[in-house]
């Protein structure tokens, strides 16, 4: 079965919606977290969610552009806690896990926990698996690998207006079991090592330290 691959497996879906200042990283506004269970083999919510709007620096206000994407506006985080005390307040509910964090398009949720790793320590050490890689390579066929597009084909429902955090985070646990069970259907994977080799996304806080001559100084090589 498809869904072996993650038997006993801890998972979570993290999504974040973020502002995208110019010239500067992208700082996030909304952020939401579904744990995953999969003890009988198919990735299901555990029953723990976590959602938390954010108040951006003063350098990555919330845009007119910001709010038509997500809804969410500059009054509705005005008085929202930073991301350094959501974040921590996340990692702080991490203790028992997840092993694997889950995202559509990891990089970028992965980037933000890096941003903030200081205050988020397990969050930014933590796996992910990349839905948008496993699509790819369950579904080479369709024109774009997007989440709507993704969701279209398998059939899931997109609710009007589903660009936060949470609804986002909601609609990938949905797709992610169909995404496993196709992609072993055809033979994509058979194990969590091909998962972590198709879908795999390392985060830099976790990778280890690399050294090169480019890093010693001139007198070191005396």
């Amino acid at each position: 079965m498809a869904s072996e691959t993650l038997r006993h497996c801890s998972c979570a879906r993290i999504n974040f919606e973020a502002t995208t200042p110019p010239g500067v990283r992208p700082e996030p506004i909304d952020v939401a977290a579904m744990w995953l269970t999969a003890a009988d083999g198919t990735p299901r919510p555990a029953g723990r969610r976590f959602q938390a709007l954010i108040k951006p620096p003063a350098h990555a206000p919330v845009t007119d552009m910001d709010t038509r994407q997500t809804a969410i506006t500059a009054e509705m985080v005005a008085r929202r806690p930073s991301a350094h005390d959501v974040l921590a307040k996340l990692d702080e509910a991490l203790t028992d896990g997840p092993n694997l964090l889950v995202a559509h398009n990891a990089p970028t949720e992965a980037g933000i926990l890096n941003d903030y790793r200081e205050h988020c320590p397990r969050l930014a050490t933590t796996y992910f698996l990349d839905t948008v890689r496993l699509a790819r390579t369950a579904y080479p066929d369709l024109p774009s690998h997007s989440l709507d597009v993704v969701l279209r084909h398998l059939g899931i429902p997109i609710p009007a207006g589903r660009h936060r955090a949470m609804p986002d985070v909601e609609l990938t646990a949905a797709a992610f079991p169909q995404i496993l069970a196709d992609g072993a259907a055809a033979g994509r994977w058979h194990r969590l090592a091909d998962l972590r080799r198709i879908g795999g996304y390392q985060p830099k806080a976790s990778r280890p330290l690399q050294e090169s001559l480019f890093d010693i100084s001139p007198a070191e090589l005396r």
